[in-house]
Order: C-alpha cells, then sequence, then structure tokens
C-alpha cells in the first residue's frame, strides 16, 4: 500500500490524515491545537504541525505529503528567514481602512478585472498596507512575504531561520513556493493568467516585488514561486518523501469531495462559505465574489458570511433546547415559517457588506410566533443569505447543478432538508470527515503519479430538489 498524506493547517488547528494512495481510505490521523487570535506567530503553527504529524505516526512510511492552510495570512521574512512580525491572519479586521484605500485608488472594477477579486480586510494586500502605514520600521526589512502554507511547506523541506536547529538548509527564500488557489487570495495574483500583479504588490507594501528563483542577489520583495496542482515542491528534508504544492483551504476542500464543473460548496461552520467550480475565471467588480483559483487548473468563485452555525446555536439557546431539538421543532413548521423571516445578521455582515448591522425578526403575529415556527425560521434565514450568496455566483455565469452541504451545522436532519427547499437544488452531505486534509491527501497522491486520482467518497444524506419560492420571496422582501 502506498501512503500519502494531508495537512489542514487551519485557524484553530493543525489535522493530518494518512491515507491509501490509491482509494484514500485513512490509515491513520493527528492532530495539534493552534492558539487562539487574529495575529499568531507561525512557529506555533510549526511546532502544531511537527506534533500532529507525530500523532499521525510520522512521515517515514509515506510517499508524498501537502499542505492545505488557512488563506490570507500575512508572513513577513527578512534576509535571515525570521519572522518579522506575528502574521495577520484572515480574521483580523484592522485592516479593513487599508482595503477602502485600496480600492478607492486603484478602482473595485481595475481590480476585479486584474485579481478576479475586490480587497476586503480578509485579503493579504491590504494587510500590506497596514503595516506599510503603521509600522513603516518593519517594511525595509521585508525580503519575503508568504502566506501560511507556504512557510509550512518551506520549513517541513528543511528551511528557515539563519541558525536554527530544525533548519539545516537555512533562509534561501528562493526556494519559496504556493499555488495558485493560494496565491488567488492575496489581492496581487491574476487568477487568469497566474501570474503576480507586481504593480498592485509595491501598491500595498510600498516596495518592488519579485517572484522566487527569478533573479538573484536583488533588493526587491520575494514571492513564493507558483506551482501547478500537479507539481512538488521538493521532499521533506532528509526523506525521500515528495512535498505537493500545496492549497487554500476551501480550495483544499474542494479536491477533497470531488468538485467538479457544476458542483457548488456550502460550508456551514462558525462562518459560511459557498464556493463553485468554474471552468472560466471570474471577476464581481461588486466584491461579493471572490474570483480564486481552485486547486485543479479552474477557478473556485467563493462567497462567505459571517453568520452562519452560530445562528443556530442562538437560536437553541433561546429556546432552551438542543440542536436535535431544534431540527425536530423545525420540522413540524411548515416551509415560509408561517410568514416569521430572521434576517440573521447577529455580528454584523460580510456578504452584504453591513459590519454594524444587527438580527432581525420580522413577521411577528400571535399565530407565527411559536417554537417551532421560530426554529424554521433561524434555519430559513441562515440558508437565505447563502443562498443569496450562490445567486450572485451564478449571475457570473457559473453553472450549478448540484449542491454538497459540509461543515458541523450540515449534520442536522433539519437543515439538509430546508436546504433542498431554500435552494431548489438536490442536496447530498458526506459522510463527516477531514475534506481539507483529504483534498491536500489527494493532491499529494496527484503529485506523485501525475494522474488526478478519483476516490469514492460515502454519503450521509440525500435530499431530492424540493423548491419552495416562498421562503426566498418572503426573506427578499424583508431584506429590501
Amino acid at each position: 500500500m502506498t501512503l500519502v498524506a494531508g495537512v489542514d493547517s487551519s485557524t484553530q488547528s493543525c489535522k493530518v490524515v494518512v491515507v491509501d494512495a490509491e482509494s484514500g481510505a485513512v490509515v491513520r490521523e493527528g492532530r495539534a491545537g493552534h492558539p487562539d487570535g487574529t495575529a499568531v506567530h507561525p512557529d506555533f503553527w510549526w511546532d502544531a504541525l511537527r506534533e500532529a504529524l507525530a500523532g499521525a505516526g510520522g512521515l517515514a512510511d509515506v510517499a508524498a505529503v501537502s499542505i492545505g492552510g488557512q488563506q490570507h495570512g500575512m508572513v513577513l521574512l527578512d534576509a535571515e528567514g525570521r519572522v518579522i512580525r506575528e502574521a495577520l491572519l484572515w480574521n483580523d479586521t484592522r485592516s479593513a481602512e487599508a482595503a477602502a484605500q485600496l480600492v478607492s485608488e486603484v478602482g473595485a472594477e481595475q481590480y476585479a478585472a486584474r485579481t478576479g477579486v475586490v480587497p476586503v480586510a480578509s485579503f493579504t494586500a491590504t494587510k500590506l498596507r497596514w503595516v506599510r502605514d503603521h509600522e513603516p520600521h518593519h517594511v525595509e526589512r521585508v525580503a519575503a512575504v508568504c502566506l501560511p502554507h507556504d512557510w509550512l511547506t518551506w520549513r517541513l523541506r528543511g528551511y528557515g531561520p539563519a541558525d536554527a536547529v530544525d533548519a539545516p538548509l537555512g533562509p534561501d527564500l528562493e526556494q519559496l513556493t504556493t499555488d495558485r488557489s493560494d496565491a488567488s487570495g492575496t489581492a496581487y495574483f491574476s487568477t487568469a493568467t497566474g501570474e503576480y500583479d507586481l504593480e498592485l504588490f509595491e501598491r500595498a507594501l510600498g516596495r518592488p516585488g519579485r517572484v522566487a528563483g527569478s533573479l538573484t542577489e536583488d533588493v526587491r520583495v520575494v514571492l513564493p514561486h507558483v506551482l501547478g496542482p500537479a507539481d512538488t515542491a521538493g521532499a521533506v528534508y532528509g526523506t525521500d518523501t515528495y512535498v505537493a504544492a500545496g492549497a487554500g483551504d476551501n480550495a483544499a476542500a474542494a479536491l477533497g469531495l470531488g468538485a467538479e464543473p457544476g458542483d457548488v460548496v456550502v460550508s456551514i461552520g462558525t462562518s459560511g462559505t459557498v464556493f463553485a467550480v468554474s471552468e472560466h475565471p471570474v471577476a464581481d467588480a461588486g466584491g461579493t465574489v471572490a474570483g480564486f483559483a481552485d486547486a485543479g487548473g479552474a477557478s473556485l468563485p467563493l462567497v462567505a458570511t459571517l453568520n452562519a452555525a452560530r445562528v443556530l446555536d442562538a437560536t437553541a439557546r433561546l429556546l432552551g433546547v438542543d440542536h436535535d431539538e431544534l431540527a425536530r421543532l423545525a420540522l413540524d413548521a411548515e416551509p415560509g415559517a408561517g410568514g416569521l423571516v430572521l434576517q440573521p445578521y447577529f455580528e454584523g455582515e460580510r456578504t452584504p457588506n453591513l459590519p454594524d448591522a444587527t438580527a432581525t425578526l420580522f413577521g411577528m403575529t400571535l399565530a407565527s410566533t411559536t417554537r417551532e415556527r421560530l426554529a424554521r425560521a433561524a434555519i430559513e434565514g441562515m440558508l437565505c443569505a447563502l443562498a443569496d450568496g450562490l445567486d450572485a455566483v451564478t449571475r457570473l455565469g457559473v453553472p450549478v447543478e448540484r449542491l454538497s452541504l459540509i461543515g458541523g451545522a450540515a449534520r442536522s436532519r433539519a437543515v439538509a432538508g430546508i436546504a433542498a427547499t431554500v435552494f431548489g437544488l438536490p442536496v447530498t452531505v458526506p459522510e463527516p470527515g477531514q475534506y481539507v486534509a483529504r483534498g491536500a491527501a489527494l493532491q499529494a497522491a496527484w503529485a506523485l503519479s501525475g494522474t488526478r486520482p478519483h476516490w469514492d467518497l460515502a454519503t450521509a444524506i440525500e435530499v431530492p430538489a424540493d423548491p419552495q419560492p416562498i421562503v426566498r420571496e418572503q426573506y427578499a422582501a424583508r431584506r429590501a
């Protein structure tokens, strides 16, 4: 049996799966936690990766490994390969004003045309501008900028800070690599051309950049070399284990789910995401849809919302029930919840961009205000917000035929059934699993063999399309 490993280095933790390269069957797993916060020193990720790899039995018998990582995080390195400051993560919003400045200077349409995205506080370029404006003493020290999965891939291959005992190959910044999917979340990379937009990078940091390996003895800031889906970055130091290109977390999840053109994935975690595989790049000047690249050579248009599973958490607390009872109550109410509509902006909202909004319950009457209808309105409202995101994707010409529902809330027996009424599409809920790590493992197998594997994925729930237009109509009327 040939083994490959996949890593999911997320905001909260590092997870490793070791799988059979032929079937994708999980052989063993490991996990380690990350510290809380929106700014974290990358050394914590490195320590967690090594702990999780050890928990998964190590890499001695593993032929290839790949790392899927949280997108957008800004890692700044000096000429000695040392981290200059804590990495600002995707959920660090201090750069919101910087994002607005960049959009004002370049224009939303130009940004969308050049990179496929319009900057918001999540994206790397905005964090670079924030450092330029608020920590200018760091800017001249910056010798390289990379992303979390780029840095971990570099470290795994034996590179790192000068004189570090766990970095025997030293601070060779020319060895930094990334992939299209993660690079596309920086706001200085073109999904359409597959190349960095160096003018936009310089506009963000205030210093010119170049691609790793393109020149030597150059004072410009190094950006990781962009690898293709089946490329290898090298090998784990001291072993024959290949290190594949890696990917951003959503792109790795799409690989792990086997998503292809026509498929859309709705992920319901603390926040929500809607992403589809598209054969063609997309650009949304309105900024609702991020025109990311995927990890398989196509595009991955994506919409994110701030309010997803925690909408259900709040409603369950209010009703004094657990999630199973919340599901039972919701299924006892009719589609449309008797006119009760929850606009679920409990923590403001990113899509639409309403950071100061609050949640609102509409349509309360003596008849509609029941426990059952409130439970149903909570699920319908959460899903309608995500369905609005899917509408934004399809308006860009992306075809959607099937929907996969993942994340903690997807396990609710009510969520899948109500999703079929809200989205009007067939809904599949795969068996719970580590989809990001699985996708990274699939990429490792791809790099090893040169052929993209197709692994079977077990299904937990299947629901046929059951469109109930009243649900979206009520929600749209209240939103307006």
